[in-house]
């Protein structure tokens, strides 16, 4: 937690970022290769990588290919992503190849098309794709050109706890919150992902804030993901396992919240279809997620 809060003293990428450990082991115009290893920290309940985790991996690959022609000031906003996952456990050093394919158009607004693949010990854990617009950022935020920090990068310092801003003591307290809390995954109680079945699926409230949020202050695509996935799961006996997940994103993740609620929408025999849509504090739609998932 301390080294992911050293590492956001540096400007460019963010603090969630920071916290998975992503490695930049490759980043080239059209092409871009990550790793990160799944600790502990970032363990499910199930002690495989937590699947928001997995989407931000996902996502950092299938926009850095693309992000890497842009101009330095740009952003990417996602648009949609897919992933389709298989049945290789999310465990070790997971690596992601990310490939950029162009633009659907030019000019202010125009939309890239990538895919991405994730190994584990040279199996598969996933493949996917993702579509993001190229936008300049908010007036009131500058943004860096994003640091390409390598596991073989010299350490950083910890700061003392004393040091602390504000908003890093705030993202520490929720931290050690969630190591005094019996939940079995500290990156659920972290960022809040842990959700509850209802009569009619599930449902999961998140805590929004810089604990999950990206270069401009809202919250990060990939734990989007997560969160509509992880909810998803919980709509289903745990006799399933979630196979494929697409999002289609209308807003940025704003407000103190975000609510995640899961309909199944069909409950087969061997395969499951959920419909997950999250919303901000004022009832306004942010993501629509669909999955699939397959009895075991």
């Amino acid at each position: 937690m301390l080294r992911g809060i050293a590492r956001n003293r540096e400007p460019g990428l963010h603090f969630a970022g920071h916290f998975l450990g992503i490695s930049w082991d490759r980043v080239e115009p059209q092409e871009t290769r990550l790793s990160l290893d799944a600790g502990p920290h970032l363990a499910g309940a199930d002690g495989e990588l937590h699947i928001g985790a997995l989407a931000m991996l996902a996502d950092f690959a299938l926009a850095n290919c693309m992000r890497a022609i842009l101009e330095p000031h740009q952003r990417l906003a996602t648009v949609s992503m897919t992933l389709e996952l298989t049945d290789a456990p999310r465990t070790g050093r997971l690596e992601a190849h990310g490939r950029f394919h162009g633009f659907i158009r030019e000019g202010k607004g125009r939309i890239g098309k990538s895919e991405v693949l994730v190994v584990s010990k040279e199996k598969p854990v996933c493949v996917g794709t993702g579509a993001f617009m190229a936008l300049d950022p908010p007036a009131d935020v500058k943004l860096h050109p994003v640091p390409h920090r390598k596991r073989s990068d010299p350490e950083v310092s910890l700061p003392p706890e004393k040091e602390l801003s504000d908003e890093e003591r705030r993202v520490l307290e929720q931290a050690d919150a969630a190591l005094g809390d019996p939940h079995p995954s500290f990156i659920e109680r972290f960022w809040g992902c842990v959700p509850h079945r209802t009569a009619h699926g599930a449902s999961c409230k998140m805590p929004n804030g810089p604990h999950i949020g990206n270069r401009v202050g809202h919250a990060q695509g990939g734990v989007l993901l997560g969160l509509a996935a992880s909810t998803a799961a919980c709509a289903l006996p745990s006799t399933w396992r979630l196979s494929s997940l697409s999002g289609w994103y209308l807003r940025p993740g704003q407000g103190a919240a975000l609510s995640a609620r899961s309909t199944v929408v069909h409950h087969g025999r061997l395969t499951g279809v959920v419909r997950t849509e999250v919303s901000d504090p004022e009832g306004a739609t942010v993501i629509e997620v669909m999955t699939t998932h397959a009895h075991r």
